[in-house]
């Protein structure tokens, strides 16, 4: 389905009014009734909390619309915020409900099939149309402030803008400026007040922080509106703003890991994960909720290299799998509150229930998309599964790059209709199946989870084998000889799934025996070897054409073919149009994982 983004006429009124708001009143907040505060103080020392969750992916309850079926992995987890909203209600009876603060680090309003439903099929966008949500969910658990998370930018700023006035706490962005002014376009920060009886309030700053990334993986939606300048720089600028309000503690929320890489090598000059970073050359802060990477990090400390102190960090994973709980103790010195101790944890919620106002306020919402995934929208001659995408050629990838290359082959001028045309594709999920027989929306969404778009690139046949070897750095070497073992075959180099393309349309082999930069063998096309100077069009989805994964010239290469239809719409499409999905008609594969030669599989 096509994106409608913001024109810039309404993006800049939208920034100069939020930029407005961030001067006037959105930056400092205070309880709605201040009592006078006393001459004396009575209290000496106090605790609160701040809690935590992140890249919850518009997971509201514990559903796998994939499956069609309660979520289920072999960790036992359980998903969803209706569990963590639990676990939050918890922490307020236990500890007080004036003690408590709950954040989040972004990613919140793309990822599951819900998420596309209200971005996409009702979306929130229309005229009257329906709230999200995830606002209302996070609306009744009351949070204060929320990172933006790189996935917020996915359905267009226009979709993001709405998100946001439907929400009852502020979107904080410190470094998503306005690609004109410079200014920041979402509000910086927040400070929340803290009452304690018979002394002055704990002023908390809450500063948040998105991914630069954004800059590169939306940059269609993103490019001459919007520019994210990095972490580290835009923190060195707010966290002394903080300290000048007056503000007893400084809390970062990052959508930014804590192990300073980037995914993206060197097509940008800002760090993806670089909340170590920040904790480490940002003086004045105490505490940092992380986000963006899906990991669980209970408790991790920096040590500031200026002032020697330490910064406290937490990431509770992903999904709503974890609540992150950062304890404060604070004491007041010379009439200001100073931090004494800190600590933080991640609770599980998988052993408590549901809230039962957020299943009163969304089961209609819920219904309405499970009914949606569960439409028929063809039949399937096989059973296609993914187990095996990762180390071998299989029919449902097959089913990916021959959508991809239909469709840009349709885009194409005369001229580069020309070129040959060759498709790239990564197996997303090793879970996928397409069962034989009906075939429905969900099990497509499942194959395909992200909601890319589609493009088509030039690159010469030298570059396209270094786009191969690339790629093929996701094997560990196994030298001729060695058994190979498909539990730890791939994902070397921290090279994730989602990061490894195979390409359709020329032969090739991966000789896994061979060191990193020399395993691409045999590449040919119509049964020729590929020249190094020979020149095709490569169907390509947005996040890799644009530098995502870091993979060589793709980013820079020559657009041949460019849409907003999303790539999953696209496969939904293709299997109502043909009614039967039968891998004869699907692209002619031919690649395989070698040992010296030896065909592995």
């Amino acid at each position: 389905m096509p994106r409608s983004p913001l024109n810039r006429r309404q993006f800049m009124q939208k920034s100069a009014v939020t930029g407005a708001a961030v001067a006037a009143a959105g930056a400092v907040g205070a309880p709605a009734a201040q009592a006078a505060q006393p001459e004396k103080c009575r209290t000496k020392t106090w605790s609160f909390s701040i809690l935590g969750t992140t890249d919850l992916h518009s997971h509201v309850f514990d559903w796998d619309y994939y499956k069609d079926a309660a979520y289920s992995d072999a960790k036992g987890n359980s998903v969803g915020v209706a569990r963590v909203a639990t676990l939050i209600k918890e922490q307020r009876k236990a500890k007080g409900e004036e003690k408590v603060l709950l954040v989040d680090a972004g990613d919140i309003i793309q990822g599951t099939s819900l998420a596309y439903y209200f971005a996409r099929v009702a979306p929130i966008t229309e005229k009257g149309g329906p709230k999200h949500p995830m606002a209302v969910a996070m609306n009744h658990m009351r949070y204060d402030a929320a990172a933006l998370g790189n996935h917020e930018f996915n359905y267009g700023i226009d979709t993001l803008r709405k998100f946001e006035k439907q929400c009852r706490f502020p979107l904080l962005g410190a470094n998503a400026l306005d690609a004109k002014t410079l200014k920041p376009a979402f509000q910086p920060y927040a400070v929340k007040r803290i009452r304690v009886p018979g002394a002055p309030d704990i002023k908390v700053g809450i500063l948040g922080l998105t991914n630069p990334g954004i800059a590169l993986w939306d940059k269609d939606n993103v490019s001459g509106k919007m520019v994210f300048p990095g972490l580290v720089e835009q923190a060195k600028k707010f966290v002394p703003r903080l300290r000048a309000l007056g503000c007893d503690v400084v809390f970062l929320t990052d959508h930014s890991g804590l192990d300073g890489s980037s995914s993206y090598g060197d097509e940008l000059p800002y760090v993806e994960n670089a909340s170590n970073l920040v904790a480490q050359q940002v003086p004045g802060i105490d505490a940092i909720l992380v986000g963006h990477t899906h990991v669980e990090v209970p408790s991790y400390t920096v040590k500031n290299e200026e002032t020697g102190e330490d910064v406290l960090l937490s990431e509770p994973y992903c999904w709503g799998y974890r609540l992150s709980v950062f304890d404060f103790e604070v004491e007041l010195v010379r009439g200001q509150w100073k931090v004494t101790k800190k600590t933080a944890t991640t609770l599980d919620p998988k052993n408590v229930d549901e809230d039962p106002e957020i299943r009163k306020l969304l089961e209609a919402d819920h219904e309405l998309v499970v009914k949606y995934v569960n439409t028929a929208v063809g039949t399937c001659t096989a059973d296609l599964s993914a187990a095996d995408s990762c180390w071998k050629d299989v029919p449902i990838m097959d089913f990916i790059h021959q959508v991809q290359i239909d469709s840009v082959k349709a885009g194409l001028s005369t001229a580069d209709a020309a070129l040959p045309l060759i498709s790239v594709a990564a197996p997303f999920s090793r879970t996928a199946d397409i069962p034989q027989g009906s075939v429905t929306i969900k099990d497509i969404a499942g194959l395909y989870i992200y909601d890319n778009t589609l493009y088509g690139k030039k690159l010469t046949g030298v570059q396209l084998k270094d786009y191969l070897e690339y790629a093929a750095k996701y094997y560990h070497q196994v030298p001729g000889g060695t058994k190979v073992d498909t539990a730890t075959l791939t994902n070397a180099n921290s090279f994730w799934d989602y990061m490894y393309d195979t390409a359709a349309g020329v032969d090739y082999e991966i000789d896994i025996a061979q060191p990193e930069g020399s395993r691409i063998k045999n590449l040919s096309y119509a049964g020729k070897p590929v020249a190094d100077d020979q020149v095709f069009v490569v169907a390509v989805n947005n996040y890799r054409a644009n530098g995502g994964s870091g993979y060589p010239h793709i980013a820079a290469a020559e657009i041949a073919y460019s849409s907003t239809n999303e790539i999953r719409q696209l496969m939904i499409d293709y299997v109502t149009a043909k009614k039967t999905l039968d891998p004869a008609d699907f692209a002619d594969v031919n690649w395989k994982l070698t040992q010296g030669g030896t065909p592995v599989f």
